[in-house]
């Protein structure tokens, strides 16, 4: 028995395609079903590594009894959130507005014209004491539906008519502020979690772009107790079980305050953004933990989530043969077996699993550990048994969509590590991913799909993938100075602005002019897991507008750093990664123009960026193979000159330039903080 979802590529509904409810893939077919049997829509929204999906599944979508309700009385509509972000970001503001909150698996009762009149997450089969059954639920408004149609669409249209005046976001554009930051930084403070870090109370989440706030902005300010918060927060959660000490990466969140014990789903984009962060920390503090930390975690990436052709996969599961952690968690006993007695209680003294008997499987940290920082290879080498024993015992069902967005975001975390780390492995799997997206994830004409899988690619690429893969291209370029990469870095902004941004109010759409109409077209601004599409366009135009010198590229940066400034001033602190390009809009920059032979005569200058963070700092190469592209791109440049077999330096200031210099270390005079 299958349904309409079994001539999918998308591992979530292909999880979906053997269940009795005769489930569809959103599309015209099913509205118009929807609009010729006069039934409403029930619309689930979920992803394949999501531990509640996989419940409601087994309690209500694998049951005869819900499943005939649902075909009798609905048209029921499975989408993957990672294949229809802009499905999934509509309907996910509209359970907000009407619940308080949200979340996966997203449930939407709608009309057949795509308008809600219920929203909610997770439904039990059956009523319990805390919560509504879906049964029930799914009875009452079949029942409404047949006798009291006209007030259920009475409230399906107020609710689409408010969310059409929400998505109006405010126009009055207002001056980035430095007091904006003060704020953010202060809100941190205030709830930050002094003896485990983090912010806030359980459930605790990562949110690499607000450390990333933190320590720039201490750097800037001077305030060494915000980059400390960053700081003492990354050695929490490496210490904690939320990191994989055996087979590395991050898992989604943490369920308690002390980041022991993990939802334990692990998604691309997390580990991206954690190694970016942890090789900026790197390099601010040179502690080799945090080094360890971002190498075990793009050692995950390279090894567990990477397609043979070079694409990054969207991440593994949370439970293994219906246990939720079951692959991570262990009991004492089990290890000594594996390892041998010796051994195996060292392992577990080291991981924190002694006693783990009575207790219960454990997940290993380090938490009660305080000799965490001394690297110690023998224990190296018993984790990677431990591991080798890990993929034996059960597998972890892995979802190998490549999506463009992520794909972008981990491209950028190996550049970073390439120009951190200097180690060549991490440059090239970033140029071969990039490559990869390239050939497989645009069309004809240059713009971005969606979605790649077992060889087809679909979707019509919404903001977060211009702006995620534009993010790839510039810290490509910083890591590399190749020319192609600036180049695409400016085709992409050009396309945003073509396709996405608003000319009248400011800020740039979710999905693009041409692309299918959905209830709403909302502007992303809200920084959560990931950043928002609004915020990183933010950062690329302040980047480019430094980059190229070119008075369209500072007019779009001022115009959409003023844009966001009005909008985020409520609330600073949920707007970090908008933070950053504020921080490169109010203080003091720097721009670096090198003049050399060829790309190798800037060696130096790249190790000198390697040895230390260098703050609102952009450096633009100009060999005499990319000359021409270069004068392009940055007509400034045109008349700076060259010194045979030699680089040269011309350092600027916030307007003032400095003499050219022919040696790197004379920079230093410049740009000492």
């Amino acid at each position: 028995m299958s349904n309409q979802l079994i001539h999918e590529k998308s591992p979530y509904l292909l999880q979906h395609a053997q269940n009795p409810v005769n489930w569809y893939p959103w599309c015209e077919e099913a509205f118009a079903k929807a609009r010729k049997e006069n039934k409403p829509i029930f619309l689930s929204i979920g992803y394949s590594t999501c531990h509640w999906c996989h419940v409601m599944e087994k309690e209500s979508f694998e049951d005869e009894e819900t499943a005939r309700i649902l075909n009798e009385h609905y048209i029921a509509i499975k989408v993957d959130r990672e294949e229809r972000p802009d499905i999934d970001t509509v309907y996910m503001a509209v359970c907000q507005e009407m619940t308080g909150q949200g979340g996966w698996p997203l449930t939407i009762l709608m009309t057949a014209e795509q308008k809600p009149f219920f929203a909610g997450t997770y439904f039990t089969k059956k009523s319990n004491g805390r919560m509504y059954g879906l049964d029930g639920i799914l009875r009452e408004v079949a029942k409404d539906w047949e006798e009291n149609r006209g007030e259920i669409e009475k409230i399906s249209d107020k609710v689409s008519a408010f969310m059409h005046g929400n998505s109006r976001i405010r126009i009055n554009e207002s001056e980035p502020d430095k007091s904006i930051l003060k704020e953010a930084a202060q809100t941190f403070e205030d709830n930050y979690d002094r003896r485990y870090g983090g912010f806030g109370t359980a459930p605790k989440f990562p949110m690499a772009h607000n450390l990333l706030f933190l320590m720039r902005y201490a750097q800037f300010e001077g305030e060494k107790e915000w980059a400390d918060m960053a700081y003492d927060t990354l050695l929490h959660m490496y210490r904690g079980g939320i990191f994989d000490h055996i087979g590395g990466g991050f898992s989604r969140y943490s369920t308690d305050e002390k980041w022991l014990v993990p939802h334990f789903e692990k998604m691309l984009y997390d580990n991206a953004l954690l190694s970016y962060t942890y090789l900026e920390a790197y390099q601010l503090t040179k502690s080799g933990i945090f080094r360890e930390a971002a190498e075990k975690t793009m050692h995950y990436v390279l090894s567990e989530l990477t397609d043979g052709g070079g694409g990054f996969y969207c991440g593994q599961d949370a439970d293994a043969d219906g246990e939720e952690g079951g692959y991570y968690t262990f009991v004492e006993e089990e290890i000594t077996e594996v390892l041998g007695e010796e051994d195996g209680k060292a392992f577990n003294q080291w991981f924190g699993l002694s006693g783990t008997s009575t207790l219960g499987k454990m997940v290993p940290n380090l938490i009660q550990n305080e000799q965490y920082e001394t690297l110690n290879p023998e224990i190296s080498h018993l984790c990677s048994k431990v591991l080798e024993y890990r993929k034996e015992r059960t597998k972890l069902h892995k979802d190998d969509k490549i999506l463009t967005s992520w794909n972008g975001l981990m491209i950028a975390a190996l550049s970073k590590a390439y120009h951190v780390l200097g180690e060549e492995r991490y440059l090239n799997a970033a140029k071969r991913a990039e490559r990869f997206v390239e050939e497989k994830l645009c069309g004809p004409d240059g713009r971005f799909l969606v979605r790649f899988r077992e060889g087809e690619s679909i979707g019509s690429g919404i903001l977060e993938d211009y702006a995620f893969m534009g993010f790839g291209f510039l810290e490509l370029y910083n890591a590399s100075f190749d020319i192609q990469y600036l180049e695409k870095l400016i085709r992409t902004a050009e396309l945003m602005v073509e396709y996405f941004e608003d000319e009248e109010n400011g800020g740039y759409y979710l999905y693009a002019s041409d692309a299918e109409k959905l209830l709403i077209r909302p502007k992303e601004i809200y920084d959560g897991a990931l950043p928002s599409g609004n915020s990183m366009v933010g950062y690329l135009l302040v980047n480019l507008a430094h980059l190229t010198g070119e008075t369209v590229w500072i007019e779009r940066s001022g115009r959409q750093l003023r844009f966001l400034a009005q909008n985020v001033k409520d609330y600073p602190a949920g707007y970090s990664f908008t933070l950053l390009a504020m921080l490169e809009e109010l203080y003091a920059y720097r721009d670096l123009v090198c003049t050399a032979s060829c790309i190798e005569d800037v060696k130096p200058l790249k190790e000198k960026l390697k040895e230390r963070w260098c703050g609102n700092l952009s450096v633009l190469v100009k060999t005499d193979e990319n000359k021409e592209r270069v004068d392009r791109i940055a007509p400034f440049t045109r008349e700076y000159p060259f010194e045979k077999n030699s680089a040269l330096y011309f350092l600027c200031q916030d307007g003032a330039c400095m003499p050219p210099v022919d040696d790197v270390e004379k920079l230093e005079l410049f740009w000492r903080e």
